[in-house]
């Protein structure tokens, strides 16, 4: 069972932005929990969401492929979908896969809640 935190922010124009901070591991055995929660979010929540991975400190191949499934969903909506603090241990893995420059990525929470599109009028 993979704990998830959950918030929703509400940006100066009054779009709703869902942030996810899954803890610790993102692997084979919580990757489909994880991708479940991406989907409700998205279709029911806001078709913006930010993955704050600091308290993930290991990702494999089944995580990515979560990520890259709620990627898709949001960009199916038209939404965003950006990814914050990436724990260093996790960090490799997206450099190495290249996931790096598939995904956009931001040191900081803020700085994924600033890098959220203004021009997006729902």
């Amino acid at each position: 069972m993979i704990h998830i935190e959950q918030k929703t922010h509400t940006t100066k124009d009054g779009t709703t932005v869902i942030v996810l901070a899954p803890v610790g591991r993102l692997d084979i055995t919580t990757a489909w929990q994880f991708r479940l929660k991406l989907q409700e979010c998205i279709s029911k929540l806001s078709r913006h969401v930010i993955v704050n991975l600091s308290q993930v400190n290991f990702i494999d191949s089944s995580g990515l492929t979560s990520l890259v499934a709620g990627m898709r969903d949001a960009d199916k909506v038209k939404g965003s979908f950006r990814i914050c603090n990436v724990h260093p241990e996790a960090k490799l893995v997206f450099e190495v896969t290249m996931m790096d420059s598939v995904f956009e990525i931001f040191e900081t929470e803020e700085e994924a809640l600033e890098g959220v599109p203004r021009s997006m009028a729902t």
